[in-house]
């Protein structure tokens, strides 16, 4: 395996770092592979820009900075503006489709886009937005497996809200698999 460099951007509250953290934590324990993370927040607690970068790779990581990014999950139209351009040629963008308006896309990336937040509130709780979106880009990527990337949701999320935060990796995991068919081939832009 190569090495995939990550990149999620938010802003604080949406769990940005939480889900650099379960990238990280399927990677390296359930999925035999390394990984390492660094996380960057403004001076506010919530609602400043944040992001976290995650190197995944079947070998040991010697530099734990992303150059450019192959992943990139972005959940707000700030994260958007600032960390899009950073995208590596050929890289996958996935955007919460409710929050990000993706304009002047370039050619060279593929886009995927989902109503996480919506999804997360039908589930009950609009705070698990973060991990419709792990389960989303699990499903579209994957960069680790589907098992590993469950195990890894279930450990790092608050005791008592567990079988919450794996329906929200389900769902998204779900609408992952349908926009991948091949008659869903519009809902790439």
């Amino acid at each position: 395996m190569t090495r995939t460099e990550i990149k999620i951007g938010g802003f604080g509250g949406q769990g940005v770092i939480l889900s650099g953290y379960i990238i990280g934590r399927a990677a390296s324990i359930f999925d035999n592979k390394y990984s390492t993370m660094i996380q960057a927040f403004g001076p506010e607690a919530r609602g400043s820009a944040c992001s976290a970068q995650v190197i995944v790779s079947g070998e040991e990581i010697a530099y734990p900075y992303i150059t450019a990014p192959e992943i990139m999950v972005l959940m707000s139209q700030e994260a958007y503006t600032k960390f899009s351009p950073e995208l590596a040629s050929g890289g996958v963008l996935i955007t919460e489709s409710e929050l990000v308006v993706a304009n002047n896309l370039r050619k060279d990336i593929k886009h995927y886009s989902i109503p996480a937040t919506r999804i997360a509130e039908e589930l009950g709780k609009r705070m698990v937005l973060n991990i419709v979106m792990m389960g989303f880009m699990t499903g579209i990527t994957e960069f680790c497996t589907m098992k590993a990337v469950e195990q890894a949701v279930k450990v790092s999320v608050p005791k008592g809200t567990e079988e919450l935060n794996l329906k929200a990796f389900k769902a998204g995991y779900e609408y992952a698999q349908k926009i991948k068919k091949p008659e869903a081939a519009e809902a790439v832009v």
